[in-house]
């Protein structure tokens, strides 16, 4: 249930628009990949090309080397679980999940005690009798991924599958993926357009926009080192500041920051970037650390979320984002010092 998967150079128009835009990236066996992306970004044809429902303009697919561009969807060694479970309401959960071997022709008997395996995987043991029409919505979830599994696919494609569930049944099939991965190692392309579902399930992430490849990277390298001022503010990136580098130093509102050692940053004009969760912000008068830049700030605005609170800072001309526990008693107008690890500082160029 592991093989590589390699897109390159992937190309989808219909009529004179263009979905994908010459799109490459790989996939290594027993990895989990997250197409990220807004709505219209071309995930969902990424996926829906992969398993062979759309067929490309150009550009080739390879599974373990080979290209399956041209081969037919059921040939291709792919089983896919869609937003919405698409089970068959005439079978019990048992003859779901046992669907793709019984139409193979293996015998029922035979089908049905593999699928008893898949569906105790899934933590459904004992439901095999039951109708369809008496699950939940993450039950129903469960029985789809047992089904796909039970096909033995070569990679596992995952159309948003936990989008309609409840924040805490996420969770929970969150949890249930990575015991998955655990247990078979599958290779798994995943569509979401959730940044947090992609960094709790995925190894790697695809992050796409307009049908372009923005960056494909691991979710630290994509939170930390974006490639493009887009790249940081799909992320979630709250934190801009536009300035110049000069022999390999960034000037900006917060003054003069230094590359993080290993890295170099290109003279010329340059936006600085760092994610508001790496600033630490103090009213008492502290000594900078070492490998930390100390701004002094005023307090602009603040915004209560929950038992965190955001806090607007302004130093001069710029603006540094940060969030602290709502029980922390920083007013607007207040007086204090952000300190900024050099490390969560990077460089894009200006937009």
């Amino acid at each position: 249930m592991s093989a590589t998967l390699e897109i390159d150079a992937l190309v989808k128009t219909f009529g004179a628009a263009t979905a994908l835009d010459g799109i490459s990236f790989a996939v290594s066996a027993g990895e989990c990949l997250a197409v990220l992306g807004p709505s219209g970004s071309g995930k969902s044809t990424v996926l829906r090309s992969i398993a062979g429902l759309d067929v490309p303009s150009s550009g080739r697919i390879l599974v373990d080397g080979a290209d399956v561009a041209g081969v037919a969807p059921e040939r291709r060694g792919m089983a896919m679980v869609f937003q919405r479970p698409l089970l068959f309401p005439h079978l019990s959960v048992l003859d779901n999940v046992a669907f793709a071997a019984t139409v193979s022709g293996q015998p029922k008997s035979e089908a049905r005690a593999d699928a008893r395996q898949f569906l105790e995987l899934v933590q459904l043991e004992g439901f095999g009798d039951r109708s369809i029409t008496a699950l939940s919505g993450g039950q129903e979830q469960r029985v789809a991924l047992a089904r796909a599994l039970a096909a033995r696919p070569r990679v596992l494609l995952l159309d948003e599958p936990f989008s309609a569930l409840d924040p805490e049944l996420r969770a929970d099939m969150h949890s249930l993926l990575g015991q998955i991965r655990r247990q078979l190692n599958p290779t798994i392309v995943m569509v979401t357009h959730d940044r947090d579902e992609a960094a709790v399930v995925a190894d790697r992430v695809a992050l796409l926009s307009t049908g372009r490849l923005l960056q494909h990277d691991t979710v630290e390298r994509l939170y930390t080192r974006p490639a493009s001022i887009e790249v940081s503010r799909l992320m979630g990136g709250r934190i801009e500041l536009a300035g110049e580098v000069r022999s390999g130093v960034h000037h900006s509102a917060i003054g003069a920051v230094l590359a993080p050692e290993g890295e170099t940053w290109a003279d010329g004009p340059g936006m600085l970037v760092v994610r508001h969760e790496a600033v630490h912000v103090s009213t008492l008068p502290v000594e900078v650390p070492p490998g930390m830049v100390g701004v002094e700030v005023v307090v602009a605005d603040r915004r209560a979320r929950g038992p965190r609170a955001e806090i607007t800072l302004a130093c001069g001309d710029g603006l540094l984002e940060a969030e602290v526990p709502a029980s922390r008693p920083l007013a607007v107008g207040q007086s204090a010092t952000a300190h900024i690890p050099r490390s969560a500082c990077t460089v894009v160029p200006a937009p």
